[in-house]
């Protein structure tokens, strides 16, 4: 497809308060499009979008797990800048590291319903429009897409289920003129990691066994740049840190190994035993 100019575009993005996702706003804003911030506090995504842009950006609250709010989210999007060419499905919550025994059942049900239903919600909600003006759509699965999910089985789930819906979607969207793109993350230096990560030393201790290239953390800027410059593209995957797209490509080779690795990793099965002790712990989610 050739270079998708987002001058005069109009753009939503969910969870745009912060992170990845006002990163991603501040990136279209810089290429002449209008932001539409949706988060699920009004007066954090007015804020977030006062920093945008004085008319090129507005912010609306909505909860994705909830159709009508989406929908009313986009009614109003048509409504002030004229129509909507591009959507970013960004909200994604995480939950306290546990095995799925010890896991509350409250945190695993939300953690489906923000990560994987939240995201289709959104792109149902603005399909009819990207299709109408031959728009693009970015779904944001995560690395755990292709990665093991010890100890954060909904996260992982919601992730790979998010990959399989963004494949599927860019073909066929082909027919319409429009497309999609997954996105796939490694570690971003955002609130939500530092507390679902950083502020847990089991969790910790786990990553402290990953490969040191594996655990660079990127800036939420790097990741914003890196998704808008998708959707110029059109591409079919956006994956940063770069390095983890040997890891993505050679999955179906390193996924068996790493799992019987991880079987007979002394430190990893510790690690396990510690999550799997969690059973009736406080166990909150983190945006």
């Amino acid at each position: 497809m050739p270079r998708y100019d987002l001058k005069g575009k109009v753009a939503l993005v969910t969870g745009a308060a912060r992170g990845i996702g006002f990163e991603t706003a501040r990136a279209l804003v810089s290429r002449g499009a209008s932001v539409v911030v949706v988060d699920l506090e009004a007066e954090a995504a007015e804020a977030a979008a006062a920093q945008l842009h004085d008319t090129r950006a507005i912010g609306l609250a909505a909860d994705v797990t909830d159709r009508g709010a989406l929908q009313q989210a986009v009614a109003m999007t048509v409504e002030r800048f004229g129509g909507l060419d591009v959507v970013v499905a960004n909200a994604g919550i995480a939950s306290r590291a546990a095995t799925f025994r010890a896991m509350a059942t409250e945190g695993f049900d939300r953690v489906i319903e923000v990560n994987l239903m939240g995201v289709v919600r959104t792109v149902e909600a603005a399909l009819p429009e990207i299709i109408r003006r031959r728009g693009h759509a970015v779904v944001i699965a995560s690395v755990y897409a292709f990665g093991n999910g010890l100890g954060a089985t909904p996260y992982a789930m919601s992730k790979a289920g998010v990959e399989q819906f963004g494949r599927a979607l860019r073909v066929e969207l082909v027919q319409h003129g429009a497309s999609a793109s997954v996105a796939y993350f490694g570690f971003i230096d955002t609130e939500m990691v530092h507390r679902a990560l950083d502020e847990d030393p089991v969790v910790a201790s786990m990553l402290a066994l990953f490969p040191k290239p594996l655990r660079k953390r990127l800036h939420p800027r790097v990741a914003g740049e890196a998704i808008v410059s998708g959707i110029e593209r059109r591409s079919p995957r956006i994956i940063r840190p770069r390095r983890w797209v040997v890891m993505s490509a050679l999955r179906g080779i390193l996924n068996p190994l790493i799992d019987r690795q991880m079987e007979r990793d002394a430190k990893i099965q510790t690690a396990a035993r510690d999550l799997d002790s969690r059973v009736g712990e406080e166990q909150p989610t983190t945006a």
